[in-house]
């Protein structure tokens, strides 16, 4: 498995980095709960095919203390637009999973002449008092991968410290990634989405780990009702919220066939 092409661009006067590998049509991807402080099997599958690049958001691994200066709903969405544009992403395809799920459907939303086909795993952005999600940020730590993988050695595998790392550092940034993603998302996920997503005019796929202990499967049916462009649904057997890390073969599958 070979390194990505690494480069930066400045977002809101912080260095962001962005990765990219491979050849064919471009195809972005915003990172789930946690972000991304390694590059993973999934990235290569899609590589295998297309261009993948993978922007940093705001706070998450490799996008720095970017999210301190994010302060509402707005300002985050507006960075993530910007951060496409900034990325060579404008018109391409889109994936976003979990945190970066929300964050991919508002762009689609908003600016729908910036996505060109939009994948999202399990993603945030929906609330249902009568079956809400789980909180990711109020498990013990010791909770947290079987909370967000079918096989949670999948996310320990991901926040495993790399030789050479700094000691100090690589677990400060990973704490980070939750903060950042907390601030967006607070409280309890719900970004009122709903009333964006008819907006929605892209082809969208909606993929959902059969084993998700993060959001209900119900709420793939919601994100299905409200998008106004064609959806279809689909789930991922032994995979967990975070389907890209347990399926990556299968998930990366199913994003390749539908941006075909």
């Amino acid at each position: 498995m070979s390194d990505p092409e690494v480069s930066f661009v400045e977002l809101n006067g912080v260095q962001t980095r962005v990765w990219r590998k491979g050849s064919g049509p471009r195809i972005g991807v915003l990172a789930g709960f946690g972000g991304l402080p390694r590059w993973i099997p999934f990235l290569d599958r899609l590589a295998e095919r297309r261009t993948v690049i993978v922007p940093s958001l705001p706070g998450f691994p490799g996008g720095g203390r970017g999210h301190a200066q994010l302060d509402d709903h707005l300002d985050w969405v507006v960075a993530t637009r910007r951060l496409i544009g900034l990325a060579g992403l404008e018109g391409a395809d889109l994936v976003g999973s979990s945190v970066g799920g929300a964050l991919a459907a508002e762009v689609a939303a908003l600016w729908p002449e910036a996505v060109r086909r939009l994948a999202l795993i399990a993603p945030f952005g929906l609330f249902d008092e009568a079956d809400p999600p789980a909180d990711p940020w109020a498990q013990r730590a010791d909770a947290v991968p079987a909370l967000l993988c079918a096989e949670p050695e999948n996310w320990r595998r991901l926040k495993a410290p790399p030789e050479g790392a700094n000691s100090i550092e690589w677990p400060i940034e990973q704490t980070r990634a939750s903060e950042a993603a907390a601030r967006f998302l607070w409280p309890l996920g719900n970004t009122r989405l709903a009333k964006r997503l008819p907006l929605v005019r892209a082809p969208t796929l909606l993929l959902w780990g059969e084993q998700d202990r993060v959001m209900p499967r119900s709420y793939a049916e919601r994100f299905a009702r409200a998008i106004a462009g064609p959806s279809e649904i689909r789930i991922i057997p032994g995979a967990g919220h975070l389907a890209e890390l347990d399926r990556p073969d299968e998930v990366a599958r199913a994003i390749l066939a539908w941006t075909a």
